[in-house]
């Protein structure tokens, strides 16, 4: 199935469509620059949103739980991107413990885990799964649709290294995004590698951070296409000390919602884009989609009643939301089958591994789309998203999709440099 735009292919996008296929030589010179000054995350998921205008992160997930959704033709891909990144973290690594999340009733998500444990034993790893559920106290089968069942094991720590019963991994790889806190048995491990590392984890990583790493990126790459960081960055802004059960914190809410509308009205004015601007304001740490809402006008977010406050002062694992960030709402234009879609870009290591789309039939260009009733369609990427074809225009379907693993990477490199920035000390 091929997406296509609502909107007519020229303007800003294709101009930068086209800017980034003449510079992909560029391009690729200064990834392979930056991959040697900093290191990637093991691996990461960003969605995109394309408006036509504009292509640019929306979210970056260090957790990635959607290996089930990819086309199955490039688990090849992701299985040459594992062996890159295990020689350079432990070239002997025999042994890698995989923790997922605790739900073992979500059907999809397992599926997820034994896709991606399928991807680490053809890259050449011994791969069991140990669980943090303290319900699970021994071996316990999971049944997963369209896989053969999965043995989920209760975690064993002796000293300084965590393993299983009568397993010793050197590596520990975690598909649980630590929304609820940081465990003590994660803590001070001896000659294990664990990935990511702790402070990448929700209990403690912020959004804001991110798109703050993602500023300095996105400068130094459109002052390497000589093109306005705009067309690839998203406004943002932060309130801390929100509490929305109690109205705490509103003012700051209004005030910067009202402050990004002017910036995001100053741009469609330059660009003669006749769009509503819009803001997304949700919570500074999570995922799931939870905590979001969007606002046209500072008056969206004063005076919320019981049941937007509710659903805003919530997060994923229950707790409490105290941080917000509002980032300027970028409308998706693009559409597969009846539905709304964003592409969601694959990456292992520095590889991008390919995507599917995030498609939503009841939400308009200006939803968001992680939310329930949203669907996936892995068969969009069906020519990769690694290689431009110098020979086709611009909107042909292996450029636009280059052009979105791009994105992409500028996405994972803030990734990297957010994760360096906020290293505890004795890391």
């Amino acid at each position: 199935m091929i997406p296509h735009l609502t909107t007519a292919l020229s303007g800003p996008l294709l101009e930068l469509e086209k800017r980034i296929l003449e510079s992909s030589t560029s391009i690729e010179h200064w990834f392979r620059g930056k991959w040697q000054e900093h290191t990637p995350p093991f691996y990461a998921s960003v969605d995109l949103r394309n408006s036509g205008f504009k292509l640019a992160p929306v979210d970056t997930n260090l957790y990635p739980g959607g290996f089930n959704n990819l086309n199955p033709a490039f688990v090849p891909l992701a299985v040459q991107a594992v062996m890159s990144a295990i020689e350079k973290i432990c070239p002997d690594a025999k042994n890698l413990l995989l923790i997922p999340e605790n739900h073992t009733r979500n059907t999809f998500y397992l599926q997820n885990v034994a896709r991606l444990a399928t991807i680490l034993r053809q890259a050449g790893l011994n791969v069991r799964i140990g669980s943090l559920n303290p319900a699970i106290t021994e071996p316990t089968t999971v049944d997963v649709p369209d896989n053969p069942s999965m043995l989920v094991e209760p975690l064993v720590r002796k000293a300084g290294r965590l393993g299983l019963a009568d397993f010793d991994p050197c590596t520990i790889l975690l598909n649980n995004d630590l929304s609820s806190g940081l465990p003590d048995i994660l803590k001070n491990l001896h000659e294990q590698y664990l990935l990511p590392p702790l402070h990448a984890g929700w209990a403690v990583r912020r959004k804001s951070n991110h798109f703050a790493a993602y500023d300095d990126v996105a400068k130094e790459f459109a002052g390497l296409l000589s093109i306005d960081p705009w067309l690839v960055n998203p406004y943002f802004a932060v309130c801390g000390e929100v509490n929305f059960q109690e109205r705490a914190g509103e003012e700051c809410l209004a005030s910067n919602v009202e402050a990004l509308l002017s910036q995001i009205r100053t741009k469609y004015l330059e660009y003669g884009i006749k769009d509503d601007p819009y803001v997304v304001v949700k919570a500074d740490a999570g995922t799931y989609g939870m905590g979001v809402m969007t606002a046209r006008s500072p008056d969206d977010v004063r005076g919320l009643n019981r049941k937007q406050r509710n659903k805003m002062a919530v997060g994923k694992e229950g707790l409490e939301v105290s941080e917000v960030i509002m980032q300027e709402g970028v409308h998706t234009q693009e559409v597969v089958g009846e539905g709304s879609a964003e592409p969601v870009v694959y990456m292992v290591d520095r590889f991008v591994i390919g995507g599917f789309y995030r498609v939503h039939s009841a939400k308009g260009s200006d939803g968001v789309l992680n939310a329930p009733g949203m669907h996936f369609v892995p068969l969009a990427f069906e020519e990769g998203c690694n290689t431009p074809d110098h020979n086709a225009t611009p909107e042909a379907q292996p450029n636009r999709f280059y052009a979105y693993g791009v994105v992409a990477r500028l996405a994972l490199l803030a990734a990297s440099l957010e994760l360096e920035r906020t290293a505890p000390a004795e890391e």
